[in-house]
């Protein structure tokens, strides 16, 4: 459980910090390219709430809340990927 919650903690705290770093960026690709970052990272972070929720160590609730939360980001980073490239 503590690697698999450690991955989980890595990946997730990588998405605000790509967030961040997308506020100062140097150019639109700059962003673009941050905001990916930070959409691979949403994307692990949703594999490893899976792989705890396959081996019991979040219940189902407790899945299904964080798994939402963490689709509803991955979906709001994608469509501002797709917006910001529109704009290029």
């Amino acid at each position: 459980e503590f690697i698999l919650s450690k991955q989980l903690l890595r990946s997730s705290t990588s998405i605000g910090a790509n967030i961040r770093e997308s506020r100062n960026a140097e150019s639109k690709k700059d962003f673009i390219h941050k905001l990916s970052i930070s959409l691979k990272e949403c994307d692990e972070t949703i594999y490893w709430l899976e792989l705890m929720h396959q081996t019991q160590y979040i219940g189902t609730d407790q899945f299904n809340s964080l798994n939402s939360q963490a689709l509803e980001l991955l979906r709001m980073l994608k469509s501002s990927i797709i917006t910001m490239k529109k704009n290029l």
